[in-house]
């Protein structure tokens, strides 16, 4: 009122600026921040192996990742809209947005929700965010599957017994070895990543088995501009027990990498994994997180799977065990106690990392994690 006795703004122009205000402060209202810090103290066992296996760190302290989380979720309306942007930061990152995409609802049937932008991979028991995942270290599995996709993914619920996901994304196989990177620009326009699941879930009326979840997924990403490309298939399973304290769970990953031989050779690489997960929920602190895997390899060489960086050879055979004892003594930090065993099978002659010849098949690894979150 005092600017506009002396002329220097008019009313007029006051309420529009705080017109603009107010619409920004209404489409930051829903908007959510959260995300966590992950740390953990890691010890190797026994003699320098030369090597770690998959997922498993050398000795020493480590700021893992701070993770970031801006969120705007649909509302329930039929032309919904929202956003989702996580952020991470630390060694265990990539230089590109973990995920950022916008949500858009089309109202189709019971309605379509869609994701725009990055997004995490629809295949896989484990994921990016660390404090969902039931271990401290990641299995061999995630290993070999995509972790995030650039594209479009469309969501639908058929029945709340039924749900099915359909995407297309940037191939990304040529791009750093892994299906669905960020970008896409060592491959040409043309080829990309295809992809799709079923996810059935259990009905209350099924007793103690409701709540119980099977999921199937397959991606094909097309890179036949490089000579290669790459089939994922994936089915993943839930299920709470009897003993209401006790769930299990399990995967198996099959994959398939086309043409993957050097050049002439027309061969395929591929490898399977099979994992069993259990949680036994002590008390609302305390709980106990098991998993058992078996991978197996074969590789005829050229490209490689995804996993060619690990200490395992060409054709190889392994199992894992971990042991994790989670207990909240703190609020808001996740405290995390973990043994883990690894044993490579068949490690041959000129084939580096632990269990190379002349080396120990074994690795043992005890490790300490703390995970703060907001």
């Amino acid at each position: 009122m005092a600017l506009a006795a002396i002329g220097v703004v008019n009313l007029t122009s006051a309420a529009r600026a705080d017109e603009k205000i107010s619409q920004v402060q209404t489409a930051l209202s829903n908007t959510t921040l959260s995300g966590y810090v992950d740390t953990a103290a890691v010890w190797n066992l026994g003699p320098n192996y030369g090597g770690t296996p998959p997922g498993v760190k050398t000795d020493g302290f480590y700021m893992n990742v701070v993770d970031l989380v801006l969120d705007k979720p649909e509302d329930e309306s039929p032309w919904a809209s929202g956003y989702h942007v996580e952020l991470q930061i630390g060694p265990d990152t990539a230089a590109v947005p973990t995920q950022a995409y916008i949500t858009l609802r089309t109202p189709v049937g019971n309605g379509i929700d869609w994701k725009i932008g990055i997004w995490d991979t629809i295949v896989g028991y484990e994921s990016l965010n660390d404090p969902a995942n039931p271990n401290y270290t990641r299995s061999y599995a995630f290993g070999l599957e995509p972790t995030t996709h650039t594209g479009v993914l469309g969501t639908y619920k058929v029945s709340d017994m039924v749900t099915v996901q359909a995407g297309v994304s940037d191939s990304g196989f040529g791009n750093g070895g892994v299906a669905g990177g960020a970008n896409n620009t060592a491959t040409l326009e043309s080829q990309k990543a295809y992809m799709g699941d079923v996810q059935l879930t259990a009905p209350d009326s099924w007793g103690w088995v409701k709540g119980a979840t099977l999921y199937v997924g397959a991606i094909n990403s097309d890179d036949s501009g490089t000579g290669t490309g790459a089939t994922w298939f994936y089915i993943g399973s839930t299920m709470p027990t009897p003993l209401a304290a006790l769930k299990v769970g399990g995967s198996f990953d099959y994959v398939d990498l086309h043409n993957a031989g050097a050049p002439g050779n027309s061969a395929d690489d591929n490898t399977w994994d099979i994992a069993l997960y259990s949680t036994y929920q002590a008390s609302d602190k305390l709980s106990l997180n098991f998993r058992g895997e078996y991978l197996n390899r074969s590789e005829t060489g050229g490209v490689g799977l995804p996993t060619s960086s690990a200490p395992f050879g060409s054709t190889s055979n392994a199992e894992e065990f971990t042991a994790t004892v989670q207990y909240n003594l703190w609020a808001n930090v996740l405290s995390r106690v973990e043994f883990r065993w690894d044993h490579n099978e068949n490690e041959g002659a000129g084939d580096s990392g632990y269990g190379a010849t002349g080396g120990n098949h074994n690795n043992f690894m005890l490790a300490a994690n703390l995970i703060y979150q907001f």
